[in-house]
Formats: structure tokens, sequence, C-alpha cells
């Protein structure tokens, strides 16, 4: 890991960019995090929209965190941002355009394309760059998962033992190959559904809960569309990780 900028933000929030090989990343920690008392990690998940275009989103995600004495990490998706593209799954979505364009179903064959190889090369990736960040002296466990693409939280939960509690958020296609993996998952949940998502099939999302296998598992479902989140859903996620990470 090389950090290659920092800025202060509200309340002393320490933001800094950094690179993992060619993967960016940012991680921001509170004023309160040192050596002497390092804090607990939230991971933020976002859709692989490049981490310039999600940035907003994030930092407000990260200021949040740090409000309630988290560190919080990101990095870039593969395919994204100033990362190298990747065909295949730029095919992939040019075919799901086209179907919804047409308003035809979303079959397996484009789901599977656009979600599986993502997750089969994020994952790793997230868990090197969760090496790098619990190897910095002010960054302690336990650590959360917060965000999407959903199918990568669902692996992480699932593959790496370091991650002590989920919040995830429902707004994206499920490939039938990991409602067997969902089963796997044993970490406390709390999981985020837009009712009216206009770009996520909400039965699958009803049935990926259904399929998780932790003991406690929360679904928190709001009318609207996927980026009408109310503000009072993500307090609760908030308190969520409150009572999991302390």
């Amino acid at each position: 890991m090389r950090f290659t900028s920092e800025q202060r933000l509200d309340d002393g929030v320490l933001e800094r960019e950094f690179t993992l090989g060619d993967i960016p990343g940012i991680l921001w920690t509170p004023a309160s995090a040192s050596a002497s008392e390092p804090v607990p990690l939230i991971l933020l998940g976002h859709p692989p929209l490049g981490l310039r275009r999600m940035y907003p989103r994030l930092v407000a995600r990260a200021l949040q965190a740090a409000a309630d004495g988290f560190a919080a990490a990101t990095i870039e998706l593969p395919g994204s941002g100033d990362r190298p593209r990747w065909p295949a799954v730029d095919q992939a979505r040019a075919d799901l355009r086209r179907a919804m364009e047409a308003g035809e179903p979303v079959g397996d064959e484009i789901v599977d394309a656009l979600v599986l190889p993502l997750v089969d090369k994020a994952v790793p990736e997230w868990q090197a760059a969760l090496d790098a960040l619990l190897s910095l002296p002010e960054v302690g466990g336990p650590v959360g998962y917060s965000g999407g693409v959903i199918s990568i939280g669902v692996r992480l939960a699932v593959v790496e033992p370091r991650i002590s509690a989920a919040v995830l958020f429902a707004g994206s296609l499920v490939p039938r190959a990991m409602f067997g993996e969902a089963r796997r998952v044993t970490v406390p949940l709390h999981v985020l559904l837009q009712w009216d998502d206009e770009g996520n099939e909400r039965q699958a999302a009803l049935d990926l809960f259904d399929a998780f296998g932790s003991k406690e598992k929360s679904l928190h479902a709001h009318l609207g569309g996927h980026t009408g989140v109310p503000q009072f859903a993500g307090d609760a996620a908030a308190q969520f990780f409150t009572r999991h990470l302390r």
C-alpha cells in the first residue's frame, strides 16, 4: 500500500488516497484513531461506476462511520474508473441494457456474465486491501462490510473470517449460484431493500434474504426506487455496526 495524497475533512477526519499495486483506494480515519487506540474498520462497497463518480456518496458514508468512531475504506472495482476496461463485463453490461430497454426478461446467462467474474476478481482484491489496512497501527478489528454489489458482500462474508458483520444493499442482480453461498453466511446481517427498485428483482432479493444462514439477520424494506434510500435507513445501519463492532 502506498499513500498518494491526504487531506483533513470535517471534524478532523483524515482522508488518504492510496494505491495497492494498480488498485486505487481511499481510507478515512477519525481524529481519535491512533496506534494506542486503533479503531474498527468498515469496508465500503459500491456499484462498478467508478470511485470519482461515487465519491460524494462514499465520503458521506465515511464521515458517518468516523462520527461513530470507525475507520472506513474503499477500493476501485475491476474494470471501473481509471482501471483497464474489461471487455467481457462491458459486453455483459451492454446485453443487460439492451434487454431492459426492450422490456425483455434478463436471463441467467447475462446475470452470470455480469456478476460472477466481478465477484471472482474483486473479492481477492478486497482481501488484499484488508491485509494492508489492518497492518496500519491506527486501524484494528473488528471489521464490517457495508454496501453492494451484494454478491461481493455475500462472497466476502463467506470466505473472509475477519468480517464480523455486514450491511448489504439489495440493489443488484444476483446469480443463482450465490444462493448456495448465502446459506453459508453466518455473520449478523442488516439488509436494505428498496421496494420499487427498477433495476432489482424484488422476489430474488427476498429469496436471497431467506437463504442467508445467519442466526441474526434483519430485512429493512422501504418504498421508493434505487436511489431513494431514506436518511433514517442509514442511521439504522450505523446503529447496527455500533452494536457489532464495539
